[in-house]
């Protein structure tokens, strides 16, 4: 497993499969490139995937707290495209997916976005109201410095569907650890200051794009989802029932399948 600097940053990555089709896959807050595995293990006839640690998550360095967190992580990811190839994100890691194809729409080959959490995206809607009133208790958590109730409000929310107290303590320990990372992400995805709504953005996407969610996850993953699709020319939207927002680790044959049919239109 390589490491090295990235963007300027210290970053553990991992390649996975053996197949001729590059890809890159960006995994959501909170996770580490190993959340791909099982997702990856379906594919690695098709793909040779390259996963690596946003920065404060995995094997990577931690985050210094200073800057634009969202921009080090798009260009960190940047850091790994040196040509055309496939690009699969999810949560966090999506939205960090739809800044690069704008960025670089000749260098993506097919664009694969599971749960971006762009919540700007239907930002004024009654689904942010209540998504605003299902949060709060994090926020105060957080702006109260009760980081373990931080922790488990979100991963509650946000999570597999597990109870917090039903995760092992190691897991829950590494969440508390890196949950300041929440709060850092959000100027990207609640305020989009990586103006991937801009006018004419999206529009301009003219690779296969595919939306994944569960049919478990937030109401407003399926707003954003809705929202985003209505705005690329090429692009289907699935969902995958029983499952919640981390998919990709507890449904990985049925987000790979799905990857694979975006694959074939690509």
């Amino acid at each position: 497993m390589p490491e090295g600097l990235r963007a300027g940053h210290q970053t553990h990555w991992r390649v996975m499969g053996h197949g001729e089709r590059p890809a890159l896959a960006i995994h959501c807050g909170l996770a580490h490139s190993g959340a791909w595995s099982g997702v990856i293990s379906h594919l690695d006839a098709r793909l040779s995937a390259t996963a690596f640690d946003l920065p404060g998550h995995g094997r990577s360095g931690d985050w210094d707290g200073q800057g634009d967190y969202p921009r080090l992580c798009a260009q960190v990811a940047a850091s790994f495209i040196d040509r055309p190839l496939d690009l699969i994100g999810h949560s966090l890691g999506a939205v960090t997916a739809l800044r690069l194809a704008l960025a670089a729409p000749e260098a993506v080959r097919t664009l694969t976005l599971i749960e971006p959490v762009l919540f700007a995206a239907v930002r004024g809607t009654p689904v942010w109201d209540a998504y605003q009133a299902e949060i709060a208790p994090f926020e105060q958590a957080m702006a109260e410095g009760r980081l373990d109730a931080a922790a488990a409000i979100f991963t509650t929310l946000w999570g597999t569907g597990a109870a917090w107290d039903d995760l092992p303590a190691e897991s829950r320990r590494a969440l508390v650890d890196r949950i300041h990372l929440i709060p850092a992400a959000d100027p990207a995805l609640s305020a989009d200051s990586g103006r991937v709504l801009r006018p004419d953005g999206l529009e301009s996407l003219d690779m296969p794009v595919l939306l994944i969610r569960g049919d478990r996850s937030p109401a407003i993953v399926a707003a954003i989802a809705e929202a985003i699709a209505a705005r690329l020319p090429d692009v289907g939207v699935a969902t995958v029932p029983g499952a919640a927002h981390l998919l990709p680790v507890t449904h990985p044959r049925e987000v790979a399948g799905l990857i694979a049919v975006n694959l074939d239109r690509g």
